[in-house]
């Protein structure tokens, strides 16, 4: 597909004529491949559970490191991204970090076969699956491009809603993909019991757990061609007027992602144990991941020419206090989303899927529960909910105003949250956890429910609050600090797990929450604030 030298979709004879064909194309192309990348970047919360019922000879908490890993990737990957577009091309950014995806796909297929590969090896593909996160900065940046401002927020909104969907898609797809030696290879035995959307499999079921790294490649490798094929760059002025021929574009976003996998991993080996490749220091994450936000901005900055010119323009969102106290309070919204996304289907196997039995004078967590629920049929449910509530958020802000939504979100998370951690402490005490998963389930997909709706109307907040120069950077700039939810969340449950107190974690979020309520009614909804109610 050739580049497009013109491009402006403000003008309506141009738009109907020409442009909305191209656009709806890109954005159709667009869409599966973002929701392959959050299914990557993600399912390690799928694959780990299969872990522990096949045995796996690592311990609970290590395997809550591995979400841990891929979500702090993907949410630095996230920085550079946000400038691809710009610098090497819609087509050639999404065409490449899709392809790139397969090598994380095509790794874990060939280290699950074997329960002997050391764990070094799962946190090296759990990194490489970042890509996936970091692939949503670019893609919701391209797609802008192709849609005249009337139209974007519907595009936009279709883009990032249904690339969410990758999630819920994974959560279902992986567990059933496993039934069956799809590609081949020899099954593994389940030690205790599994399961899928259709059903429960019983212990010493086969399972084939390396299709959860394979399946992914029936999408990707024919996402590629047909993004090569199908997709446009736009040679524009206003979008990247100066384009490099592909290599040069792939080598742009090779160098530029090696930045923030160079501040990821060392940000990792700061906070992680010894025996799992880390420093053993136990930096608490609290200091690291500033420092990993902060050298990555910096870093970005040392590129030469259109990279650095690019970035100092965009910098100046830093200036505005409201880009800070926005980015925590979308933190509150998607960050507890994808973050909640990423434990969920773990929380529900460590908390219920075990009997809580005192022994000799010590809490045991290690007995398999046989009645407990199976992950893996419910672990979908959340992220389903989240996802596709979001477009109602953003109706119903346009209606209410954005703040006042948030508000409204705000106190039932805080409410949820605390119900969540109480069911929690009950059931990681109990022999038979499963009395209280209903009430459980319950609350945590209403907790799901409101960080949807929230996130919705957190787009409208910042739309009132910035002009339109500094609206799109600030929407880039707090994905990408909200996306660091997948590995905080993550890593607060395994912590929690391994102290015995689960119920902590909730606790901490809905402290967090209700510190958001008081940052959103003193900035937007409080008479004399400088944005009173948007």
């Amino acid at each position: 597909m050739s580049d497009i030298q013109k491009w402006d979709v403000e003008d309506a004879q141009f738009w109907d004529s020409t442009g909305k064909k191209v656009a709806n194309r890109n954005l159709w192309i667009s869409i599966p491949s973002l929701l392959c990348g959050f299914a990557v970047w993600l399912y390690w919360g799928i694959i780990t559970i299969q872990m522990l019922n096949l045995g796996f000879p690592f311990a609970k908490s290590e395997l809550f490191t591995l979400m841990a890993i891929a979500g702090l990737t993907g949410a630095t990957l996230r920085i550079p991204s946000s400038f691809f577009i710009r610098l090497a091309g819609g087509r050639n950014t999404i065409v490449f970090t899709t392809a790139l995806l397969m090598i994380p796909a095509i790794g874990a297929g060939i280290a699950l076969q074997d329960q002997n590969t050391p764990f070094w090896v799962f946190q090296v593909l759990a990194l490489l699956s970042g890509i996936g996160g970091g692939n949503f900065a670019s893609s919701m940046s391209n797609i802008s491009f192709f849609f005249p401002k009337k139209q974007q927020g519907l595009a936009l909104g279709l883009n990032a809603g249904l690339g969410n969907f990758g999630v819920t898609t994974m959560q279902i797809l992986v567990p059933l993909a496993m039934t069956f030696g799809l590609f081949g290879g020899e099954p593994m035995e389940l030690v205790t019991t599994s399961g899928t959307l259709i059903g429960k499999i019983p212990a010493g079921s086969d399972t084939w757990i390396q299709n959860a790294g394979y399946i992914w490649l029936l999408f990707l490798i024919p996402l590629a061609v047909v993004g090569w094929m199908g997709m446009n760059n736009i040679k524009a002025s206003h979008v990247t007027p100066d384009l490099p021929n592909p290599a040069g574009s792939f080598s742009i976003i090779t160098g530029m992602l090696l930045v923030g996998f160079v501040t990821a991993i060392l940000g990792l080996w700061l906070m992680l144990p010894e025996k799992v490749g880390g420093s053993g220091f136990g930096i608490s994450k609290w200091i690291v991941l500033p420092i990993v936000i902060a050298l990555t901005v910096f870093l970005l900055k040392l590129f030469p020419g259109k990279i650095k010119e690019n970035l100092n323009h965009q910098y100046k969102i830093f200036n505005n206090k409201h880009t800070w106290v926005m980015s925590i309070i979308y933190t509150m919204t998607f960050g507890s989303f994808i973050g909640f996304a990423a434990g969920f289907g773990l929380s529900i196997k460590v908390i219920f899927g075990y009997q809580h039995i005192m022994v000799d004078g010590v809490m045991n967590h290690d007995i398999a529960n046989a009645a407990g629920p199976s992950a893996l049929m419910y672990a979908w449910m959340g992220p389903f909910i989240g996802a596709l509530i979001r477009p109602v958020g953003g109706w119903i802000a346009d209606k209410m105003g954005g703040a006042k939504v948030t508000q409204i979100c705000a106190v039932i998370m805080v409410a949820s949250a605390v119900g969540v951690a109480h069911y929690m402490k009950l059931a990681y005490a109990s022999e038979t956890p499963q009395e209280y998963f209903v009430p459980f389930l319950v609350l945590f997909l209403v907790l799901f429910a409101a960080t949807g709706i929230g996130n919705g109307s957190t787009f409208r907040t910042i739309s009132m609050v910035f002009n339109k120069e500094q609206a799109g950077p600030v929407l880039g700039w707090t994905s990408a600090v909200a996306a660091y939810g997948a590995f905080i969340i993550p890593k607060v449950l395994g912590e929690q797990i391994k102290l015995t107190t689960p119920e902590n974690a909730l606790y901490g979020f809905a402290v967090f929450y209700g510190l958001c309520m008081v940052l959103n009614w003193w900035f937007y909804l409080r008479k004399g604030a400088e944005h009173h109610n948007p």
